[in-house]
């Protein structure tokens, strides 16, 4: 077999960068770099020609995960021109869907990878700048004049995760309609479009 060419091999980083991103946050860290390579369609050994480590492979994939958009998201976060409510209200309707509930891999990455950083302090040390400018950048676009957004974000991935964890029994759709309640209550108060960059 012939050498890859430097566009093809770095067209085949983005996709095993891609793939990880999404499997990590399906099934956690933990996942294989075999397994990973056999999802991506390489081979276990094209990783060591790509990544110095694993570590540095999950540093890239959740930077990944911050910087694409998240597909329950794809209607638009930003809403009406000038409209943060309106935007705001968007965000907490895609979060706290079904659809985000199902679809882990393709999800929010604060509440994906928190778990994995939660256990792994090293990994959480390497990649924790990314992971706080997305928890951060997530809040701003939920606050309030009174609200800097962090309690919202904390109700939205709290929910998010007990919806996830009892897929299947009632309580699931039940816990995601009463954070979409508490979140949308129209007496929520004045909003303030603050931003930062992830």
């Amino acid at each position: 077999m012939g050498r890859v060419s430097k566009a093809q091999a770095q067209e085949n980083r983005q996709h095993v960068v891609a793939t990880a991103s999404r499997m990590f946050r399906e099934k956690g860290t933990a996942v294989s770099i075999a397994d990973l390579m056999k999802a991506s369609g390489l081979t276990h050994g094209a990783f060591y020609k790509q990544f110095a480590s694993k570590e540095d492979l999950v540093d890239e994939a959740i930077a990944h995960a911050f910087q694409n958009p998240e597909p329950h998201a794809s209607a638009g976060i930003e809403g009406p021109a000038g409209d943060h409510e309106a935007a705001r209200r968007t965000m907490i309707e895609q979060y706290l869907s079904i659809w985000h509930r199902d679809h882990v891999g393709e999800g929010c990455p604060v509440s994906g990878f928190a778990a994995d950083l939660g256990r792994e302090p090293d990994q959480a040390a390497r990649s924790q700048s990314i992971y706080i400018g997305g928890v951060r950048n997530r809040a701003a676009r939920l606050a309030t004049v009174d609200d800097d957004g962090l309690t919202q974000l904390c109700t939205m991935v709290g929910a998010l995760v007990l919806a996830r964890a009892t897929r299947g029994n009632p309580l699931s759709e039940e816990l995601l309609q009463a954070a979409r309640t508490v979140l949308t209550k129209s007496d929520a108060g004045q909003y303030e479009p603050q931003r930062c960059a992830d």
